[in-house]
C-alpha cells in the first residue's frame, strides 16, 4: 500500500516555524488502529487522515478527516483542521466553494473561510459551551499550584473557566504576559485533575500590553509543549469576549510558541448577541514544507 502525505506548517508564512501537521490521504483501507500507528511514526502534535468520497457526499456533508495526537484520536482540533483544509486547497482545488472548505470531522462540519489567492484561512468553530468556573481561592490555588504560578498571576477580572467549542479546556487569563515564562504544567497530576472536572489541558494566555488587542499563550501536554493550539484558541477568545475582556468581534493577534522558537500568528474573533458567544473564528496562514509517500 502507498499513500500519499504532506507535511505542513499551520499558524505561519515561513516554513519550520508554527505547528506541524501531517496530512495523510486515506484510501479507505486504513483501520483506526493504523492511523494511530501511523501518527506515532510521524510523532507530530496530531496527523490528520482525510478519506475521500463521492462528490454528492462531501457536498452535503464535507471532507471526511480524522485527527491523531501521538496517543489517541480527538473528536476536533484546530491547526489540524486549518491544515489540512489548507491541503485541500492547493491539492484538490475542487472542495473548495465560494471560497470555503468544509470538513467533517467527529464533532461535525466545520466551515473554513479562505481569502483568495492565499492559504490563509479562518476555521469557524461550534458556539461553546462554557463549563465550571474555578472561582473560589482553593481551586485557583490549586491551578497555580499544577501550572508552576501563584494565584498573583491570574487575571484580577476573569477566573479560571472549562470551556469546550469540540475540546474543553481550562482557559486560564493572566495578569502578565511576563508569567508565561514560569509555566510548567505537572503533567499527570493535571491531567487526573481536569478529567475530572470535564476538561483535557490548561491554556494558559495573558495580554501584551500593545494598543492593538494581542495576547501570549502557552499550552503544554504528554508532557510537551504545543506550538499553537487552535481549538484552545477558540475557547480561550470565547472566554474573554464573554467576560468582557475583549469586545465582541473585535480581532485579536495571538503568538503561542514563542519560547520553544515555533511562533505561530494566531487571529481570533467571537461575538456577544444576546447574551450568548457565537461566531468563533480561528484563522492564520499554512505553508508548505514536505510531501511524499508512506509504503506500508
Amino acid at each position: 500500500m502507498e499513500l500519499e502525505y504532506h507535511i505542513v506548517d499551520v499558524f505561519t508564512d515561513q516554513p519550520l516555524a508554527g505547528n506541524p501537521l501531517a496530512v495523510v490521504f486515506n484510501d479507505g483501507s486504513l483501520t483506526t488502529e493504523k492511523m494511530q500507528s501511523i501518527a506515532r511514526e510521524f510523532n507530530l502534535s496530531e496527523t490528520t487522515f482525510v478519506e475521500r468520497r463521492s462528490p454528492e457526499l462531501e457536498a452535503a456533508e464535507g471532507i471526511r478527516v480524522r485527527i491523531f495526537t501521538t496517543q489517541e484520536e480527538l473528536n476536533f482540533a484546530g491547526h489540524p483542521t486549518l491544515g489540512t483544509a489548507s491541503v485541500l486547497k492547493f491539492t484538490a482545488p475542487e472542495t473548495l466553494r465560494d471560497g470555503i472548505i468544509t470538513l467533517a470531522e467527529n464533532v461535525g462540519p466545520i466551515p473554513v473561510q479562505f481569502t483568495s489567492g492565499t492559504l490563509y484561512g479562518e476555521m469557524t468553530q461550534r458556539d461553546p459551551d462554557f463549563g465550571h468556573q474555578f472561582a473560589s481561592p482553593d481551586e485557583q490555588h490549586t491551578i497555580a499550584k499544577l501550572t508552576g504560578l501563584n494565584i498573583s498571576d491570574f487575571h484580577p477580572a476573569l477566573a479560571p473557566r472549562i470551556v469546550s467549542t469540540g475540546t474543553a479546556f481550562a482557559i486560564v487569563p493572566l495578569r502578565s504576559a511576563s508569567s508565561l515564562t514560569r509555566v510548567h504544567v505537572d503533567h499527570d497530576a493535571a491531567l487526573s485533575w481536569l478529567r475530572e472536572r470535564g476538561a483535557r489541558w490548561f491554556y494558559l494566555l495573558a495580554p501584551t500590553g500593545s494598543a492593538q488587542p494581542a495576547w501570549r499563550a502557552r499550552m503544554q501536554f504528554y508532557g510537551g509543549e504545543d506550538p499553537a493550539t487552535g481549538s484552545a484558541a477558540g475557547c480561550a477568545i470565547s472566554h474573554l469576549v464573554n467576560g468582557g475582556l475583549v469586545e465582541s468581534d473585535a480581532q485579536v493577534h495571538l503568538q503561542q510558541g514563542v519560547e520553544i522558537s515555533r511562533p505561530s500568528e494566531i487571529f481570533l474573533r467571537a461575538v456577544k448577541l444576546n447574551g450568548k458567544i457565537t461566531q468563533v473564528r480561528v484563522a492564520g496562514s499554512t505553508t508548505t514544507v514536505a510531501k511524499g509517500r508512506l509504503f506500508l
